[in-house]
């Protein structure tokens, strides 16, 4: 008798605690309905309403993805020959580098002690750079390879090694015709290519688009904050950021001084993506800090 009512007792108790901290379907539905109306939108599921916004101008194929991997992975487009893309934009390491600002030629450190954004879902950004100063990923992946502190090589130093190598030159009549033009914008927009497909649908996706036992009860909770404290007004869209906004906006934090970017002539700054975010420290634009607490 006195088992059966203590397991009776149980029984409630576990039912109570059990209601009191899973979501209920209404209130998932509520926090949908609020992601919508801040911006909160999912990578599509549909692989051709992704290639709508991946690729507007039908210029992916297999090959010039393949290439456009390839060139990306390549040291020889430095001038030491020993940087690549990937050096800095780690694929392995959450697309960037692990590091608060950037090493780049002859171990030289980012002048500005700016720290390398992640790769990853890029092609969801409205612009390039810090400063927003590139409007695509194609015309971003000329920067780099110029910049003294970074890649440190000419255009015309690009140009020359990749057509002294045979097997690029038949890689890129493979992927663009017997007649292409091997030049520096060929070579980075071919990078910028592949770059469109790295592309990380999550868990988060999965909760848009309707499944809601995607996330736990306490990443809702933390979902409901991050709206209600107003992060969405910035870290918004498909690419939770990659929006100019005014920096600075919320007050000036602990470690602002490190570094002298300022924004663009505006006082305006790229937005970091938040997806990915477990992957990517350290954060902010200087790499000041290094938990998602302290952030």
């Amino acid at each position: 008798m006195k088992l059966n009512k203590l397991l009776s007792t149980s029984l409630i108790m576990s039912s109570f605690l059990l209601a009191t901290t899973i979501p209920s379907d209404s209130e998932d539905q509520a926090l949908l309905a609020k992601m919508k109306t801040n911006g909160l939108v999912s990578i599509p599921v549909d692989k051709a309403e992704l290639l709508k916004i991946t690729d507007p101008s039908a210029t992916l194929t297999d090959k010039k993805i393949e290439l456009g991997k390839k060139l990306y992975f390549e040291p020889r487009l430095s001038k030491s020959g020993i940087i690549s893309c990937n050096t800095c934009h780690n694929i392995g390491l959450g697309g960037a580098d692990g590091v608060a600002a950037a090493v780049g030629h002859k171990w030289t450190a980012n002048p500005h002690h700016l720290n390398s954004p992640t790769v990853y879902n890029a092609v969801f950004f409205k612009a390039q750079f810090w400063d927003g100063r590139s409007p695509h990923l194609e015309d971003q992946a000329q920067g780099p390879m110029q910049a003294a502190p970074e890649m440190a090589a000419a255009p015309s130093l690009v140009v020359e090694r990749i057509n002294s190598i045979p097997a690029y030159v038949e890689e890129f009549k493979s992927a663009y015709g017997e007649n292409v033009k091997v030049d520096f914008e060929t070579i980075t927009s071919t990078i910028g290519i592949f770059e469109r497909t790295l592309v990380t649908p999550s868990r988060y996706d999965d909760f848009i688009n309707g499944k809601t036992d995607a996330l736990t009860a306490s990443e809702k909770v933390g979902l409901n904050t991050f709206i209600d404290k107003g992060c969405a007004s910035c870290h918004t869209g498909i690419a939770l950021g990659g929006t100019m906004q005014p920096f600075e906006i919320a007050a000036k934090y602990k470690f602002a001084n490190i570094g002298d970017f300022k924004g663009d002539k505006n006082g305006m700054v790229k937005t970091p993506t938040l997806r990915n975010i477990t992957e990517t420290a350290p954060y902010f634009h200087n790499g000041a800090i290094w938990s998602l607490s302290d952030a």
